[in-house]
């Protein structure tokens, strides 16, 4: 008969291969399973986690052909991560997205920001972004501690939303704050936590409703809140489908700069080889920065929906079946990084291969930006011959969804 610690063991026995667990990212465990799940079960069922039942799709091949059959694996079904929404859930509101909709909305909207990333928006912007980042640089104490997350990341990352979003200067920290608490789907699990978050996305709301209001009846101008009043497809959006864009903006525009831009002060350290490779060879910076994204990879899962019954490498998937696409596990996948995949190599001839940015209709629309920044931070910081050296464990998000550093305490020398 088994005895009541059995009991208990069994009931907390944690499934290995569920990689949805917060603890395995804030811990930085998440290698081990991933390396089993592409060697033994690239499309695998994981009938039981926190946030229900989901197939892990963990190599690089079966994630691009989901991303390549929207009508097959739907964003807007389920929406784009694991955490399910639940109308009945207390603190749970629906915002609609643009990356959570199908064709043809999707096309519509994502038609309607697009401009704001084009090649010339880009050489219109580097200048701003290579002045703004060259301040903070000169602003770092040499030879002294401090946090590169909260002064560089975060720093210039939220100067850029605030342009972006023609956002009040004073208030820009606002932006990191509201993204923080949007992209944590850890808080689906808590009730309290969530109706917390939903009174930061009303506050979120309000001051961009506000924003809006005052550029209603204005001349377009080159910012996102004018491109959504001034075209067909969203400027008669209803609050919460404001909101669920606006959300999707600053998290896509925040999380994942912010982290690669804490990876290039973290993974360079690790792999001092590879920065000293860098260090003497600036003309590197461009693949370095691809290379930098790939190894971070700072959405880890983006999830679709089935909406039929289909096969994915020789794997039964049922209409309904939620699926995690994981672009962090795909980013190491030896069949197309080759061995070292679990390594920063600066000059990596396929580093922009990666699916840091996903692939197909939905491949995020502010990725030249990313680039851009990221490449003009690493440009600025050898110009200066600026080394970053990490003097401590970085903390980690806890969290399968948002891959990223919430400190990193590091001191500058030169070179």
């Amino acid at each position: 008969m088994a005895t009541l610690a059995q009991d208990a063991a069994t009931e907390t026995a944690v499934d290995p291969l569920d990689v949805s667990r917060g603890e395995l990212y804030s811990e930085d465990r998440w290698q081990e399973p991933f390396e089993r799940l592409r060697a033994e079960s690239p499309v695998h069922y994981v009938p039981a986690s926190d946030f229900g039942a989901y197939w892990s799709v963990s190599t690089y091949k079966p994630i691009v052909e989901v991303e390549s059959l929207p009508d097959i694996y739907s964003s807007e079904a389920g929406g784009i991560t694991l955490a399910d929404f639940d109308e009945n859930m207390p603190g749970a509101v629906k915002m609609p997205m643009f990356i959570a909709m199908d064709r043809p909305k999707h096309t519509g909207q994502r038609r309607t920001v697009a401009p704001a990333f084009t090649p010339s928006e880009m050489v219109r912007m580097t200048d701003n972004i290579r002045t703004r980042t060259s301040e903070i640089l000169d602003a770092l104490p040499w030879g002294q501690e401090f946090d590169w997350v909260d002064t560089v990341s975060v720093e210039l990352t939220t100067q850029m939303l605030a342009i972006l979003f023609d956002f009040p200067w004073e208030d820009r920290r606002k932006l990191t704050f509201w993204s923080d608490w949007a992209g944590d789907i850890e808080l689906f699990k808590d009730e309290e936590k969530r109706l917390e978050r939903l009174q930061h996305m009303h506050e979120c709301a309000a001051y961009f409703g506000n924003l809006w209001q005052q550029k209603i009846g204005k001349e377009p101008t080159p910012d996102l809140i004018s491109m959504m009043i001034h075209s067909d497809a969203m400027s008669e959006m209803d609050q919460m489908e404001f909101l669920g864009n606006l959300i999707l903006l600053i998290v896509g525009g925040n999380d994942t700069t912010r982290n690669s831009m804490s990876a290039a002060a973290y993974g360079l350290d690790l792999f001092p080889d590879e920065r000293a490779k860098l260090e003497a060879n600036p003309a590197l910076t461009h693949n370095a920065t691809q290379e930098i994204i790939r190894w971070q990879t700072p959405l880890a899962h983006m999830r679709r929906t089935a909406t039929q019954d289909t096969m994915l490498e020789g794997q039964q998937i049922k209409a309904g079946d939620k699926l995690a696409l994981w672009y962090l596990s795909a980013n190491r996948d030896r069949s197309i990084f080759g061995d070292d995949a679990d390594q920063i190599v600066v000059d990596r001839p396929n580093a922009r291969r990666h699916l840091a940015f996903g692939h197909g209709i939905h491949r995020c629309v502010g990725a030249r930006l990313a680039e851009l920044q990221i490449s003009v931070l690493l440009e600025e910081m050898a110009k200066r011959r600026m080394r970053v050296n990490v003097v401590g464990e970085p903390v980690r998000v806890k969290a399968c969804f948002v891959h990223g550093y919430r400190k990193l305490p590091v001191e500058i020398s030169r070179y």
